[in-house]
């Protein structure tokens, strides 16, 4: 596959990239993806996974529109599991979608940073919520999520970085990502694998 035999000629990121082969998803309804990201921040995946299904279930089908969501009332959220600060942003993303007509078809068209800039004026999406919806929604081979704990984590371990200066570590991060592009994401992808499995 090609991004394999491109990113091996990183052999630090070479090592780790074993069997495993990832591809990447194109999905439907991305504003409500975008609204499932902000159900999991700072949640474990598992708890996440169970919190969004029950946020489907709210709808039938299991398709929720934008309009749908805007007309359930916070209590209904609420009793889902979700917090009072994260219905707030589940409202914003579904006003602004609906404000500046946001459908899979305009998103599509846009490139990785103009699809940041459009998104983080919303209210609770962050730099790094956007990443992931461009990585796991988008289908984006070329991501990288700078501020990702977990690709921080393990970069620190296999290219041997120092944390501590903040700014310096950012900077080593991305120089040596710079190598992987156009397909960071599947880099990304094995990063985080790696180091769970560690």
């Amino acid at each position: 596959m090609t991004y394999k035999k491109h990113l091996s000629k990183d052999k630090v990121l070479a090592a780790i990239l074993k069997k495993d082969t990832h591809s990447l998803l194109l999905q439907k309804n991305i504003p409500i993806k975008l609204m499932g990201s902000i159900i999991s921040q700072q949640l474990s995946t598992k708890v996440a996974a169970i919190i969004y299904e029950r946020f489907l279930a709210l709808f039938p089908a299991k398709k929720p529109t934008i309009q749908k969501v805007l007309d359930t009332p916070e209590d209904t959220l609420r009793a889902i599991g979700i917090s009072y600060a994260k219905i707030n942003y589940i409202y914003a993303v579904a006003s602004f979608c609906l404000e500046h007509k946001i459908t899979d078809k305009k998103l599509q068209k846009l490139s990785n940073e103009e699809i940041i800039e459009l998104l983080t004026q919303i209210k609770g999406v962050g730099k790094w919520t956007v990443e992931m919806l461009l990585m796991f929604s988008l289908g984006r081979e070329d991501v990288f999520a700078v501020d990702d704990l977990g690709i921080q984590q393990a970069m620190t371990k296999l290219y041997d970085l120092d944390p501590a200066n903040k700014k310096q570590f950012k900077l080593d991060m991305l120089a040596i990502a710079e190598a992987w592009s156009p397909f960071r994401t599947y880099a990304c992808l094995h990063l985080w694998r790696w180091k769970d499995a560690v």
